[in-house]
């Protein structure tokens, strides 16, 4: 067994390598950027080592770095994690040429697998089925385009190296070909390195089946049966669950066979995924089921499998790793109920989803889940890397049980004063389609508005909270901005709002302000005080930058006539690309915003006088 791991990443999955690591006795070393000076997982590991500043592209993302501090700590071998250098073939290359071992599949592995296109026409020939669509080498957007007609709409474009939902797009008609590929391109370039695409015809009722497979170095290959990841936003998983649902036992034997020949075909070592897409307009069937995708690492989504089967897939890897044979053959693994995964991000559904970024002040979750966690109170989440702040895990003896289970987690977090998606969740969870197990992947998108967490706590949270606020004030009658007589000013999350009361006699001073939780919301609750602060307008047509970030287009100039809804530039930040709309019909008055151009958090970039009527 491998005596001393250097995990090559950071956050949650760090955390998560290291509590496996620990309890095999393995030592362990962290690596850490300057935003990253004082974070969980490099607390957690024996031992740390300083590779450089915030961006990833300084230092996590710098092999030689990682390389020579794993030699510097005595280490013995590199976990990669997820992300990052994971599945990058040069990288594992080079930790293996420097004598220390490496925690994933074999480089040539990797490279078969990593680009798309070639990874499709592999799996064809390894008896694989494969969804419609073009691979070619030719990438003149004349030709793609023309590939695209012969394909027929709606079509999707694919980033070949891409991943984790970025460098894709849905096309719907012939006249939105060339933006989005515009898009896609320049987003897989800045994600990837490569801004080569293929293209796939889009599957009617689509649903994200995935296999988890293991391979050793004995030759033997296994699956730990499939996952479903269907709720997605913008191609990006929201929530996991294995099984999946609507699985019988035929359709689940053909999928699972496909994903080890798939692993086999490329002589697969260590952990790994096949993605499938599954059309589900008539349940899931194994003639309507295709490959799209290895991933040659460990999923995020991992823990759903290892709650239905009982495995620690870190200490599998660490095994297959150290040349020892899986610890278990195909028979001896089966189901055991259902898990369910939800990710919860620093990200304010209200604003678009964009990143929440700041101090978490207050970081409570729901009990009853397994919680996989890179942070913890008081923690920064910054603007370098990916906004997820924790995996919240609920396994139950049925789907529905596993379902309740975390919801009601979700719904009892407070986390403060960040915004996260916690409301947003539990409203996914809670949705008929979802309690019913209509999955596709489209589902969030057509539900969206529906699926919005409340913008203020219902009159019974805010009477509690209150009188709690009050310290023993009787809110009697309440009522939310009741007539001017017996009643109590506060500010809730900055906005006047008026509750009918009857204070008693003699009540203590009220407290500053209480957090009001409800739904996996938080909103605080405040005395209002005349000459205090109030909410803010915004209406006036102010855009302002909502994180720091680099412009990577402008579509107005000064002057301009937009009508509501209209892009106006996009802000790329946190991996990410963000469009900013006009927020009426008006006119451009003032911008202060030019491509490439940086831009800090709370600048104004755009301002839009109302359009006036003569």
């Amino acid at each position: 067994m491998i005596q001393s791991l250097l995990i090559a990443n950071r956050g949650e999955i760090a955390c998560r390598i290291i509590r496996t690591a620990r309890r095999l006795g393995i030592h362990t070393v962290a690596v850490y950027s300057d935003a990253d000076a004082h974070a969980l997982h490099v607390r957690s590991a024996d031992a740390a080592v300083h590779i450089g500043p915030s961006p990833v592209r300084e230092s996590y993302l710098v092999g030689d770095k990682i390389i020579a501090a794993a030699l510097e700590s005595g280490a013995q071998a590199i976990h990669p994690g997820y992300g990052f250098l994971s599945e990058n073939a040069a990288f594992a290359q080079a930790v293996q040429d420097a004598g220390l071992i490496w925690v994933g599949p074999n480089p040539a592995s990797i490279t078969a697998m990593g680009l798309k296109d070639a990874a499709k026409t592999l799996m064809q020939d390894a008896g694989v089925p494969t969804t419609p669509g073009y691979l070619g080498a030719d990438q003149a957007p004349e030709r793609l385009k023309a590939e695209a007609d012969a394909i027929g709409y709606p079509v999707l474009i694919k980033a070949v190296a891409g991943g984790g939902g970025k460098g894709m797009r849905k096309v719907d008609a012939p006249a939105d070909f060339a933006d989005a590929l515009l898009s896609c391109q320049r987003e897989a370039a800045s994600s990837f390195g490569n801004d080569q695409v293929l293209l796939e015809k889009w599957v009617t009722n689509p649903r994200h089946i995935e296999v988890q497979i293991f391979g050793d170095t004995h030759g033997n290959v296994v699956h730990l049966f499939e996952r479903d990841c269907s709720l997605q936003r913008r191609h990006q998983k929201v929530i996991e669950e294995a099984p999946a649902p609507g699985m019988d036992a035929a359709t689940r034997e053909a999928i699972c066979a496909a994903a080890v020949r798939a692993a086999k075909a490329v002589d697969y070592v260590g952990a790994g995924t096949i993605e499938f897409i599954a059309d589900g307009s008539e349940g899931l069937r194994a003639d309507r089921i295709w490959f799209m995708e290895m991933n040659t690492r460990l999923q995020v989504e991992h823990p759903v499998t290892e709650e239905i089967t009982g495995q620690d897939l870190v200490e599998w890897q660490l095994r297959v790793a150290s040349g020892e044979p899986l610890p278990k053959a195909q028979a001896e693994l089966s189901i055991n109920g259902w898990a369910m995964e939800a990710r919860l991000y620093a990200e304010d559904p209200a604003k678009g989803f964009l990143p929440s970024i700041g101090t978490l002040d207050t970081f409570e979750l729901g009990e009853g889940c397994r919680i996989d966690t890179g942070v913890a109170q008081g923690a920064v989440i910054s603007p370098y890397y990916d906004p997820m702040i924790a995996k919240v895990i609920a396994h139950g003896a049925t789907r529905d049980a596993a379902r309740a289970t975390l919801a009601e987690a979700l719904d009892d977090t407070a986390i403060w004063p960040l915004k996260t998606n916690a409301g947003f969740l539990v409203k996914a969870l809670d949705h008929p389609d979802f309690v019913a197990a209509r999955l596709d992947t489209g589902l969030i998108g057509r539900e969206g508005d529906a699926l919005m967490p409340a913008a203020h706590p219902d009159d019974d949270a805010l009477a509690d909270a209150a009188a709690s606020l009050m310290r023993g004030g009787a809110l009697a009658g309440f009522r939310l901005n009741a007539p001017v007589h017996d009643e109590a000013a506060f500010l809730l999350d900055g906005e006047k709002i008026v509750i009918r009361c009857d204070p008693r006699e003699g009540a203590d001073e009220p407290l500053a302000d209480v957090l009001v939780v409800q739904g996996g919301q938080v909103w605080r609750l405040a005395p209002w005080r005349a000459g205090g602060a109030g909410g803010t307008d915004a209406s006036d047509g102010a855009i302002l930058s909502p994180m720091p970030g680099r412009i990577i287009a402008v579509a107005v100039s000064a002057g301009d006539d937009v009508k509501k809804g209209q892009k106006l530039l996009t802000l790329e930040a946190m991996k990410m690309e963000h469009s900013l709309v006009a927020p009426f019909d008006g006119v451009i008055a003032e911008l202060n915003a030019s491509e490439g151009g940086q831009v800090s958090e709370g600048m104004l970039l755009v301002k839009v006088d109302k359009a006036v009527a003569l």
